[in-house]
C-alpha cells in the first residue's frame, strides 16, 4: 500500500518535471505508450488476451478518452502555472464528482444526510482551495484544467461500469487495450499540442519514464493485486493517500510554499470524500469472477 501510493502520489511531480522539456500532449502520448506496454507484457504473463469484439472495443475509446487521454493531458496542462501539491489536492475531488454523477443519472441511491453533508463538505473545501473571493486565489486556467481532469475520471467511472465491466476480459488485458487506445487518441492532439520538443532535457525524459512506466503501468498492477490480496477498503485507503504524497514531494523536491488555506482546503476535502464512502454498499461479485478481483474501472486514477 505504501508503494502503491508513493507511485501515484508522485505522479504530480514527474509531470512537473517532464514540463521543463516537453509539452502536455508529448507527456500524455508517451505515458500512455510507456504505461500500455507494461501492461502488455504482465497481461501476456498472466495469458489474458486482448478483447477481440467490435463493440468492446468502440466502448474502449470512450473510456480511454475521459479515463487516460482527457485527464492525462489536463493535469499537465494545469501544472504549467499549478503546483504539483495542489493538484493531487485537486485530484482528490474525484469521488465528490463520481458520486454527484451518480446521483444525477439514478445510480446512487440511498443519499443520507452523511453522504449528502460529505459532498457539500468536499465541495467547500474545493472552493476553499480555489479561493475565488482572493486576489491571491487559484481561480485559473490552470486550476479548472486540473479540476476538468478529475471531472473526466469520474465521467470514465460512471460510464466504464455501465459499459465494460463483465465483458469477459481479463483486467490487465482490458486496461493495456485501453491504454494503447489513449495513446492513439493522444496522438491527435500532437499538432495542436506540439508535436516537435523544443527544450527536451535528461530531466524531462526521465520523468516521464518513470511516469509511464511506474507511475502508470505499474501502478495498475499493484492496485490490481492489493484489491485480490487485501480487498477492496484497504485498496480505496490509499486514495487518501495520494494527495499527502503530492504535498510532501512538491514540498521537500520543488520547495513548493503551501499557505494554510490550501491545507486546510485539502483537509475538509479528504473529510468529506470520506462522509461520502462511509456507507457506501460493497459491490456483488458476479458469478465466475474470482473474489477479489478488481474492477478496471478503478485503474490509473492519477
Amino acid at each position: 500500500m505504501g508503494v502503491l501510493a508513493l507511485l501515484w502520489g508522485s505522479g504530480f511531480l514527474w509531470i512537473k518535471l517532464a514540463l521543463t522539456g516537453l509539452s502536455p500532449a508529448q507527456i500524455a502520448v508517451l505515458r500512455c505508450a510507456l504505461g500500455a506496454a507494461v501492461l502488455a507484457a504482465l497481461s501476456r504473463r498472466a495469458r489474458q488476451r486482448l478483447p477481440r469484439d467490435r463493440s468492446t472495443w468502440r466502448r474502449l475509446v470512450v473510456a480511454a478518452f475521459f479515463c487516460n487521454a482527457l485527464p492525462f493531458a489536463l493535469f499537465a496542462i494545469g501544472e504549467q502555472t499549478v503546483d504539483s501539491g495542489v493538484a493531487g489536492a485537486l485530484n482528490a475531488t474525484t469521488p465528490l464528482w463520481s458520486l454527484l454523477i451518480g446521483v444525477a443519472l439514478g445510480t446512487e441511491r440511498g443519499l443520507g444526510p452523511v453522504r449528502l453533508g460529505g459532498l457539500l463538505l468536499g465541495f467547500t473545501g474545493t472552493l476553499l482551495i480555489f479561493a475565488p473571493w482572493q486576489r491571491a486565489g487559484l481561480a485559473s486556467w490552470g486550476a479548472l484544467a486540473l479540476l476538468g481532469a478529475a471531472v473526466s475520471y469520474a465521467v470514465a467511472f460512471a460510464y466504464m461500469a455501465r459499459k465494460l465491466v463483465g465483458r469477459g476480459t481479463g483486467p490487465i488485458a482490458m486496461s493495456t487495450a485501453q491504454l494503447g487506445t489513449a495513446t492513439g487518441l493522444s496522438a491527435l492532439g500532437l499538432p495542436i499540442g506540439g508535436a516537435v520538443a523544443t527544450h527536451v532535457n535528461a530531466t524531462a525524459l526521465i520523468a516521464v519514464v518513470v511516469l509511464g512506466i511506474f507511475g502508470t503501468g505499474i501502478t495498475f498492477y499493484l492496485n490490481y493485486r492489493l484489491i485480490a490480496d487485501e480487498g477492496p477498503t484497504s485498496a480505496a485507503t490509499v486514495g487518501y493517500l495520494l494527495p499527502v504524497v503530492s504535498v510532501a514531494l512538491g514540498a521537500i523536491v520543488l520547495h513548493e510554499q503551501l499557505n494554510a488555506r490550501i491545507v486546510a482546503g485539502m483537509a475538509v476535502v479528504l473529510v468529506g470524500v470520506g462522509m461520502t464512502r462511509g456507507r457506501r454498499r460493497t459491490a456483488s461479485v458476479p458469478k465466475g469472477e474470482p473474489k477479489g478481483e478488481p474492477r478496471h474501472a478503478r485503474s490509473h486514477v492519477s
